[in-house]
């Protein structure tokens, strides 16, 4: 039996990343491994400091790595530590160390990039509401999936549109 390949829900924030990790899992019938930052920040009930990042990391590397032993054939999940990175070099100007050498040992098959064609919906957990700020990041995370060596495609539209295109990368990439 081959190992499952896996997927990574990558965008900014409020693109819709969770709500098609959910309705990719419904569609292929498996689990899929949730945002860890969003658990993390509500148990510290304080707002988030540099260090907290590196925990973060930690627990997302856990979470995926619990799920993956389970998985058969897609492990899909909600953000990868780029996401930390980008998240640590925004608002401190760098990125700790372990972070990037975690980042350098973690393989993934394919990258979904959430586009920002949604609208913001504010949530206590999220810092960059305006138009210009959105754009910002995805240029960003476009930036890694393009240079991460994996396939990737761009996700947009409604939420039927993104699942289907979000369907048809998955099949392209067998």
């Amino acid at each position: 039996m081959s190992a499952p390949k896996k997927l990574v829900i990558i965008g900014p924030e409020c693109t819709g990343k969770s709500t098609l990790c959910s309705a990719l899992a419904a569609a292929l019938n498996t689990p899929w491994v949730p945002e860890f930052a969003r658990q993390y920040l509500d148990e510290i009930r304080r707002p988030y400091e540099e260090p907290d990042l590196f925990q973060i990391a930690l627990g997302q590397i856990a979470l995926e790595d619990a799920q993956l032993k389970q998985m058969k054939e897609w492990l899909i999940c909600d953000t990868d530590l780029y996401v930390l990175k980008v998240w640590s070099e925004a608002r401190y100007g760098r990125c700790d160390r372990h972070i990037l050498e975690s980042i350098a040992c973690r393989h993934y098959d394919l990258y979904l990039l959430t586009d920002t064609d949604i609208p913001w919906q504010s949530d206590p957990q999220r810092e960059h509401p305006n138009a210009s700020d959105r754009r910002f990041f995805y240029h960003q995370y476009r930036d890694i999936v393009q240079q991460s060596g994996c396939p990737w495609a761009e996700i947009r539209g409604n939420k039927e549109e993104r699942l289907n295109r979000a369907l048809e990368a998955i099949l392209s990439f067998h």
